[in-house]
């Protein structure tokens, strides 16, 4: 591999600890042992509803709502109330205001850029939310802003080819030497098979691969000790 791409969120840093703060602040009793699980149907909730707001079928605001109000109920809680959905997403926000790159990451980026190897990030998301991702994590230090893709900007989200394909075209990049890294099958891995990439799959949250599906990754990882060496093995 000549070129590595990456995921945002939980990828770059550890998402679930914004989650969790901002769930602790709306819902100060709920139980510590069941934010894991909550925060896993959060991200199915929000991977499978976004593309209702890029269709413009659902507000952005009604999905934020929706995928913690089906979260809690997936795990037995009473629905939200209108007034903590907003609290929450207001909580969350905040929250992703204060990120910070995981070390490792920082790690592999400078590696990388000494190596001279050609970076991108490829991240589904609003425009305005996931750019101050990048700008909080400080990325455009290691990662040239015409080689940041977000989804809503292109009409195209991961997992579907056409994101892979526009990235490999803005980021002159040969899609068989292209290492995709991140942490959803359904989005990363699929999405970058389906655009002819290769992935390394990021599973650090123990998901369970979907039945009946292919593995197309070249390598699973389920801890960010392990990425570093990882990525070594194949740049």
């Amino acid at each position: 591999m000549n070129t590595v791409v990456f995921d945002v969120d939980d990828t770059i840093y550890d998402q679930q600890a914004p989650f969790r703060a901002a769930v602790k602040r709306i819902y100060p009793d709920f139980p510590v042992e069941k934010m894991h699980e909550l925060y896993i149907r959060f991200r199915h909730h929000s991977d499978v509803t976004f593309e209702k707001t890029i269709t413009g079928e659902w507000t952005l605001a009604y999905m934020r709502f929706y995928r913690l109000d089906e979260s809690l109920k997936d795990l037995g809680y009473p629905s939200a109330t209108e007034e903590e959905g907003d609290s929450f997403q207001k909580a969350y926000e905040d929250e992703l205001g204060k990120i910070t790159m995981h070390p490792e990451v920082a790690r592999i980026l400078d590696y990388l850029r000494q190596k001279n190897i050609p970076l991108g990030i490829i991240t589904n998301g609003p425009t305005d939310h996931q750019y101050k991702k990048v700008k909080q994590l400080d990325l455009e230090a290691w990662v040239p802003s015409d080689h940041i893709i977000i989804s809503q900007s292109t009409g195209y989200q991961k997992p579907e080819k056409e994101i892979f394909e526009l990235a490999a075209q803005q980021f002159k990049m040969n899609p068989e030497t292209t290492l995709y890294v991140g942490d959803s099958f359904e989005n990363d891995v699929v999405g970058a098979y389906n655009g002819g990439w290769q992935s390394l799959w990021f599973n650090h949250r123990l998901r369970a691969v979907p039945q009946h599906t292919e593995l197309t990754y070249l390598k699973e990882v389920t801890c960010f000790n392990e990425l570093f060496a990882s990525i070594q093995e194949f740049v």
